[in-house]
């Protein structure tokens, strides 16, 4: 089944106009699970040479304006990056000693798509050994025997990151009115979701762990610090959904006032939620999230009593000075 369009009109030049792309969450579901697989792999291979950082920060993936990247990893004496690339759909490997590879993105098993990877990194003298088989998924078949996912449908992928291009864009002006510690807007492969996340400065307590095929301290690593999460990802709703949470979650958190219209508290996730096609059939869709994003945040830092004050900013405080 072909993805939805996102919509949006074409100009001459062939580029998309603003509009939200729309992609029902049915239509591409054996692509989005192929491809949360395949953004498995890549994402160990940066968490395989990437120094360790507070809360996984090492681990994470990017969005770009092709795609979804890892950055800059350290390598030797050097260093390399990984790209999928959804506008041409290819997997780009880089090194910095000016050597690449390319691997098509089209429909074939993650078995095939592992060993194509490995190969092209073998081929650049990296040497990559990662645990291989998937992690926060009921069913792990290891990545080399995996013959049973194998989707591919192009112009879904392409409207999925055109999706978290909006989104990583609203999130990162949300981000900036934060001056306490925050996270990078940066994508969780191991969820498939796109996430910022801002720190009382507080320790929290142990998480409880849960994660399918996932080990707990992973779990008590990611939450060792008072926090709101805040993120968007491919399901929760009709065309994907907006989330956030808090952990500790304070009392009072879920009876939060102020939230745009749609929005809710699903108490069996223990999580806001605000449906994608919400957002992308607003008036004003950025103004919607950001709602939602302020909100929810305040949910968890005025019953969570955190030092406000000290925490928050505003990002424009200097442009009196750039005149």
């Amino acid at each position: 089944m072909r993805a939805e369009t996102d919509g949006g009109t074409t100009d001459p030049a062939g580029k998309r106009s603003g509009r939200w792309p729309r992609l029902r969450v049915a239509d591409w579901i054996d692509t989005r699970d192929t491809l949360h697989l395949w953004l498995q792999i890549v994402g160990k291979v940066r968490m395989a040479h990437a120094p360790m950082l507070n809360h996984w920060w090492q681990t994470t993936l990017y969005v770009s304006p092709r795609g979804l990247t890892t950055s800059a990893v350290p390598y030797a004496d050097g260093s390399f990056d990984i790209e999928f690339d959804f506008i041409e759909h290819l997997l780009r490997i880089r090194h910095s000693d000016g050597r690449q590879r390319t691997v098509a993105l089209e429909p074939k098993s993650v078995a095939e798509f592992y060993g194509q990877t490995m190969a092209a990194l073998d081929e650049l003298d990296i040497e990559t050994p990662i645990h291989a088989s998937p992690n926060e998924v009921q069913e792990a078949i290891p990545f080399a025997e995996d013959h049973v996912h194998a989707s591919y449908d192009r112009a879904a992928a392409h409207s999925f990151w055109r999706q978290l291009l909006q989104a990583d864009r609203v999130l990162e002006e949300f981000r900036s009115h934060f001056v306490g510690k925050v996270s990078p807007v940066h994508f969780f492969w191991g969820a498939m979701d796109l996430a910022c996340t801002r720190f009382s400065g507080r320790p929290a307590p142990p998480h409880p762990g849960g994660a399918p095929n996932c080990p707990d301290w992973v779990m008590v690593e990611g939450y060792s610090g008072e926090l709101s999460s805040a993120g968007f990802w491919p399901g929760g709703g009709e065309e994907g959904a907006f989330y956030a949470y808090a952990y500790p979650e304070p009392a009072g958190f879920a009876e939060q006032p102020g939230l745009p219209e749609g929005a809710f508290y699903s108490h069996e996730l223990s999580e806001y939620l605000l449906p994608y096609e919400v957002v992308a059939e607003a008036a004003d869709p950025d103004a919607t999230l950001t709602e939602f994003l302020q909100a929810t945040y305040e949910a968890a830092a005025v019953h969570g009593r955190w030092d406000r004050a000290a925490l928050e900013d505003d990002p424009s405080r200097l442009d009196h000075l750039k005149q």
